[in-house]
């Protein structure tokens, strides 16, 4: 579909600026989403809509082969050290089997988790019996059989906690899977666990009085180490081999944020590319689900399963067609071993793009500039480009306070150390808001038509601006700075993460920094719950106003 259609279907659904409530059951008192006659009900519906979603998409597993990419001896030799594409490949040639995978899995996240904290929930028996009927389906298989996943714990999953480390939700079993969950186990993943995230997604992982929790997992003795935002235990899953892939969500920058600073790709897609039913909101207009992987074609593979259109929110209705993300992210090889890009590509790069990390972003720019096919184009963003982007972005606090105003009333003390940021969302006027959204139409405007008018894709110095808009955007990993991961962050046009993928695709086929692995921490002498509380000791703490200024 042309560009311009494209960007006439973005246009019309981004008028509704205060989008549809596709979390309902979500911010129901926990009673009543317990209810057994709303679980039936609601499980009934999800298995007529993953009917549909499953005749409307068909991911594939690429031939590595017929790419000229060839599993690596690394993978063969450790099941954990294999991205997503080519554990599934070894277990089609039967080279392994599911159960070899998740228990190899598990050993580490009974020996680690207790330094990493990466999980909330840890479901290892249900993983392994699900890994046992992946091996006995024999050709019966989904694009994802067998392969071992971490949700982020706030995404609901059926019979399962999902706490979304709060302890408003601190009693939750939903009765049913949130769509992006469902459709992943339809296609043959198993969900080892939950994982842990910033309170209500707001900042890094803490508990309620601001002790850090999950750490970066390439400074596992450094708790200090910021590990990129609210998807903390999905990234330091991928990152430290506790998990083949993940799912996060983003409204502030925690899909690409963490995987930047773990190493990883995160895709974080065009709003309503995913359904967002059955995650806990924290900003209506700005959540997006997407997948943190290991590489492009892990996050290609990721979101061809999850995405298509959802009954139960109205956003993921009436959008083009998802292209073939796989194609996509499988890089183009000449017989010679050259690489190119798979179109013509006009990459923007921004003046203030360098920044601090000049030596490794210059080189990142120059073996970019080096792929058949490139363009680099100089971009200037408007004269009002950091009041759009900067002070106008407090609009999104009063949209995440709406839906919790009842917890506020009840019981201010169960926000923990975030309180103060979710406070200030009560703060904002209703014409500020209004006025917000003018600035928000504007940004569009200026984006759309001025800065992707000459560039397909661009690359950014934050996240925020394609946040507030919904656009797309994919993090991958460049090189390293000072001993820890460095990464770029590149922005698409609505529904183009083909030609995110493609861009991120060639420069992987060239480079190697994404199968850079961190070192494992020091097992503890005795794993288990000990172990945890031992590694929790002495970690740092957010206050109020730290957490308030890293907020989401």
């Amino acid at each position: 579909m042309s560009r311009a259609v494209n960007r006439r279907i973005f246009l019309a659904g981004s008028a509704a600026v205060t989008g549809a409530v596709v979390s309902g059951t979500a911010l129901a008192p926990p009673a009543a989403a317990l209810s057994p006659a709303s679980a039936k009900s609601a499980e009934s519906a999800e298995s007529a809509k993953t009917a549909e979603s499953a005749r409307s998409a068909t991911p594939y597993v690429p031939d590595l082969d017929a790419a000229g990419i060839e599993v690596r001896d690394a993978a063969r030799r450790d099941p954990t050290e294999a991205t997503l594409a080519e554990a599934a490949v070894l277990m089609s040639r039967r080279k392994l089997t599911s159960t070899t995978l998740v228990e190899a899995y598990l050993d580490r996240i009974e020996t680690y988790d207790s330094t990493y904290q990466a999980y909330a929930e840890v479901t290892g028996e249900a993983a392994l019996a699900a890994a046992r009927r992946a091996d006995r389906s024999g050709g019966r298989r989904g694009v994802l059989t067998g392969i071992p996943l971490c949700v982020k714990d706030n995404y609901f999953t059926r019979g399962v906690p999902t706490r979304c480390n709060s302890q408003i939700f601190a009693d939750l079993v939903p009765g049913h899977d949130a769509t992006a969950v469902a459709r992943l186990t339809a296609a043959g993943g198993i969900v080892l666990g939950k994982g842990q995230m910033g309170p209500l997604a707001t900042t890094r992982a803490t508990t309620p009085n601001g002790t850090v929790t999950t750490v970066n997992a390439w400074t596992p003795d450094n708790p200090a180490t910021d590990p990129g935002g609210s998807s903390t235990g999905p990234a330091c899953a991928v990152a430290g081999r506790l998990a083949s892939s993940s799912i996060g969500t983003q409204t502030g920058g925690s899909i690409v944020l963490p995987s930047n600073r773990q190493n990883l790709t995160g895709l974080k897609p065009t709003m309503g590319r995913i359904s967002a039913y059955g995650v806990i909101p924290l900003s209506y207009t700005r959540d997006h689900p997407g997948p943190l992987a290991r590489d492009a074609m892990d996050a290609a593979l990721m979101l061809a399963v999850m995405a298509g259109p959802d009954a139960h929110d109205p956003r993921t209705l009436g959008l083009p067609r998802l292209p073939d993300l796989v194609r996509a992210a499988t890089p183009v090889v000449s017989r010679g071993g050259a690489v190119r890009m798979r179109r013509a590509t006009r990459i923007g790069v921004p003046a203030d793009f360098l920044g601090a990390e000049t030596a490794v972003r210059g080189a990142f720019l120059d073996r970019l500039d080096a792929l058949p096919g490139v363009t680099l184009v100089d971009i200037t963003y408007p004269a009002d480009w950091a009041l759009l982007t900067g002070t106008f972005n407090d609009a999104r606090l009063s949209e995440r306070t709406e839906p919790f105003r009842h917890w506020l009333r009840e019981d201010p003390a169960l926000f923990g150390v975030s309180l103060l940021s979710w406070l200030q969302g009560l703060m904002l006027s209703g014409d500020e808001w209004i006025t917000a959204q003018r600035a928000k139409n504007h940004l569009l405007r200026e984006v759309l038509d001025g800065v992707l008018s000459r560039c397909d894709v661009l690359l950014q110095t934050g996240p925020v601006p394609f946040d507030i808009l919904g656009l797309p955007e994919i993090a991958f990993p460049i090189g390293f700075t000072a001993g820890l991961p460095s990464g770029v962050i590149l922005g698409g046009a609505p529904y183009e993460e083909d030609r995110l993928l493609e861009v991120a695709a060639a420069y992987q086929a060239v480079t190697d920094w994404h199968t850079r692995r961190p070192a494992d921490p020091a097992a503890p002498a005795a794993p288990g719950p000990s172990a945890r509380r031992a590694a929790g000791a002495g970690r740092p703490r957010l206050t109020a106003e730290e957490a308030a200024a890293r907020s989401a």
